[in-house]
């Protein structure tokens, strides 16, 4: 895709949420690193059921690591693979604790060598929580970053260079809340939105649905 349909597509999603944001809800930004590590095959709905309960009980490294692993568990059980995240929760409050004075770093570098953070999560802390212009490849990205041709690629990470290198820098902090929000909301894995997308002119998806193929959208117009 040219640079000039991939800034018009930025535009149209910039007009239709001018702030958008997470969904995950947090407090500070070490509330957002557990947030995120807990979000791993999770939905954030589950997430935030979960936290809510956690965070008014213990919401700091500290915090957490007199909750103990048994009790952190107790918490977060309702989330998938709850007793590994449990596990890594309580091994990065640990590193927190004792090598950044309790504080969520600031480098992709140091987040990644906390347990449980990967490059998805890191770009997530990095860009919520810091404000940095990076770009969390999920599913939700890797999805409509291929099917609208925006930024093609057959790995996460060959979709994030290529992303990175490829969005206009005035979009870059929010392109990662766009293209999340309108993967999950309009360009669904399974039967995408189009007859209500706002680029879908612009899309390269060949496969796009038809407004009779939603019969609740028909009767709402």
């Amino acid at each position: 895709m040219n640079r000039e349909k991939g800034t018009e597509i930025y535009s149209r999603l910039r007009d239709a949420n001018p702030e958008p944001d997470t969904e995950l809800k947090y407090a500070n930004p070490f509330e957002l690193l557990i947030a995120v590590i807990l979000s791993a095959q999770a939905t954030d709905v589950s997430v935030n059921k979960a936290t809510a309960k956690l965070y008014p009980v213990a919401n700091t490294p500290k915090g957490i690591l007199e909750l103990g692993t048994r009790r952190l568990k107790g918490f977060i059980k309702t989330i998938g693979l709850y007793n590994s995240k449990a596990e890594n929760i309580i091994k990065t409050c640990r590193i927190l604790a004792d090598e950044h004075d309790g504080q969520v770093p600031r480098t992709r570098e140091e987040l990644e060598k906390l347990p449980g953070v990967g490059r998805k999560t890191a770009n997530v802390v990095l860009n919520t929580a810091f404000g940095e212009p990076t770009i969390a490849v999920d599913t939700h990205i890797f999805r409509v970053a291929n099917r609208t041709g925006l930024a093609r690629g057959k790995t996460p990470l060959e979709v994030e260079l290529r992303l990175t290198r490829l969005t206009p820098e005035e979009f870059r902090k929010d392109a990662h809340h766009w293209l999340i929000l309108h993967g999950r909301y309009v360009c669904k894995a399974r039967k995408p939105e189009c007859p209500r997308c706002p680029i879908a002119d612009l899309c390269e998806f060949r496969r796009k649905t038809r407004a009779e193929d939603f019969p609740a959208l028909q009767a709402a117009q």
